[in-house]
Formats: structure tokens, C-alpha cells, sequence
């Protein structure tokens, strides 16, 4: 990320896991003061909100908001769905059952609230688009779009203050992540990727979100914290 502007802010998407905790990282490290935004949409994996607290307080954000909204009332996904198993037969072409319709564009619409009211300018997800689960909102193209959209439907877009959505993570791989995490002294074991958690609280290894941090970490030739 280029470096900020002195006193500039971002709100930075912070799930609790892994990606957007590199991205906040890499926010932090570029000289932005971070407004922290998680959404509580009723996922299954509830476990990633408290991931979330230890996230913002380690990037050091001015403030932390978990803001409340319900999608399981819409269905759709098998992460806000209890009748919908989450897939875990191994990462397979298409789009899997832990899609949640919109997810993306619904979170940087939030976002992008609050970074007008707050006079923030830039945006933070960390999406990424080689190691990902086939999501049609964690390509750049998704991200462009969206640029172009807060542009036209903002106070501040049509006086010519636009907006930056950075994606820092999109072209990277996942074992390029765990990498960024050690060189930025994150502590990857306080985010959390499992979408299923097993009753004892531990990550079940089996979904594609578990898989795809396995494969990451083993490829950068590192230990995950998270299940050492």
C-alpha cells in the first residue's frame, strides 16, 4: 500500500481472520489510523468475532465497531443457513455453499457509510483472488466496480473526493499472506479462518477456508500458531 498522508484514516473490513488481519497490517504499516469494522451477519463460525476484538486491538484502532446484521434472514450461504452442511470434500471448481450472496458489497456499502461520516477516504478488505474459494466479490474487477459506484452514490463522490478501496492481498497467494504476517509480527494465532468450528472449539481442518490457511502456511514453510 502507498504510504498515507499524515493524519489520513481508513476504515479497514477486520472479519478475524487471517487476510483481513494482513490487510489492517498493511494499513497500519502504510501510516493510516484505523477505524475498525466488523459485521456480525449470524454466522455459524461466531467464533471470528471475538478474532475480530483481538485483531483491532492488535492493529492499535482508534476505534472498533461490530456492527449487527442479520443475513441469515435471507439464507442463501451455509454459513448462515443451519439446514446447508458446510463443504468439506476438499476445494472443487465453482462456487461453494459458504458463498454468501452480496457479502462483499454489502460490507464495503457499510463501510463506506462510515468512512464519509468519519471524512475517510480509503477503504480496506482483504479479498484475495489466486488462493480464494471461487467468490465472484474477491476479484478486482468486483473492487473497481465498486470504486466507480461510491464515486456516483456518495455526497463526497460527486463533489470529487473519491474513494480508494485497497485490496492488498488480491494478487497475492495464501502462503504470500502467512508470509506478510510474520514480516508485519502479527500474531496469526489470534485470527481465525474455520468456518465450522468442532465442538471443542478448534478448527475442523476440512472446510475450504481451513484447507486453504493449511496449504498457505505449509507452503511458506511456517508453523500455524493457530493450531500449534
Amino acid at each position: 500500500m502507498t504510504k498515507a498522508k499524515p493524519g489520513a484514516a481508513i476504515v479497514a473490513l477486520i472479519s478475524g481472520g487471517l487476510d483481513s488481519m494482513v490487510a489492517g497490517g498493511l494499513a497500519r504499516e502504510a501510516g493510516y489510523r484505523i477505524f475498525a469494522l466488523t459485521i456480525d451477519y449470524n454466522q455459524r463460525h461466531r467464533v471470528e468475532l471475538e478474532a475480530a476484538g483481538r485483531v483491532a486491538r492488535m492493529l492499535g484502532a482508534e476505534r472498533h465497531i461490530v456492527m449487527p446484521l442479520d443475513l441469515s434472514q435471507f439464507g442463501g450461504s451455509s454459513l448462515t443457513d443451519p439446514d446447508m452442511a458446510v463443504q468439506k470434500t476438499g476445494l472443487e471448481p465453482g462456487i461453494p455453499t459458504t458463498y454468501v450472496p452480496a457479502r462483499n458489497t454489502i460490507f464495503l456499502s457499510v463501510a463506506l457509510g462510515w468512512a464519509e461520516a468519519v471524512g475517510a477516504h480509503d477503504l480496506s478488505i482483504g479479498i484475495n483472488a489466486l488462493d480464494y474459494s471461487g467468490y465472484p466479490d474477491c476479484r478486482p474487477e468486483f473492487i473497481t466496480a465498486f470504486e466507480a459506484m461510491a464515486e456516483q452514490a456518495t455526497k463526497a463522490g460527486v463533489e470529487g473526493q473519491a474513494f480508494k478501496v485497497h485490496a492488498p492481498l488480491a494478487a497475492m497467494s495464501k502462503a504470500d499472506i502467512a508470509r506478510e504476517a510474520a514480516r508485519l509480527g502479527l500474531d496469526a494465532g489470534q485470527s481465525w479462518s474455520c468456518y465450522d468450528p468442532l465442538p471443542n472449539g478448534r478448527p475442523c481442518e476440512r472446510c475450504d477456508s481451513c484447507r486453504l490457511r493449511a496449504k498457505g502456511f505449509s507452503e511458506a514453510g511456517l508453523i500455524d500458531p493457530l493450531l500449534a
